[in-house]
């Protein structure tokens, strides 16, 4: 994904690439310890991804250019 940013935070990248719903059911899977940013767990859903940062989510990977 292509931020015209500095940066974008973690629930809204997830609303943004449609791999949640919504943000109730974001900050669900972030508490859950589904996500990992740079290859590791990250339980803030208000962490700021900047330009190369990698999210893994279910077995994908998205890269934040």
């Amino acid at each position: 994904m292509k931020i015209e940013t500095d940066h974008i935070k973690l629930d809204s990248f997830l609303k943004a690439e449609n791999l949640v719903a919504s943000g109730g059911e974001a900050k669900i899977i972030i508490a859950d310890g589904q996500v990992r940013v740079n290859g590791e767990v990250e339980l803030r859903r208000g962490r700021k991804l900047r330009s190369g940062d990698r999210v893994e989510l279910g077995g994908e990977t998205f890269v934040i250019e």
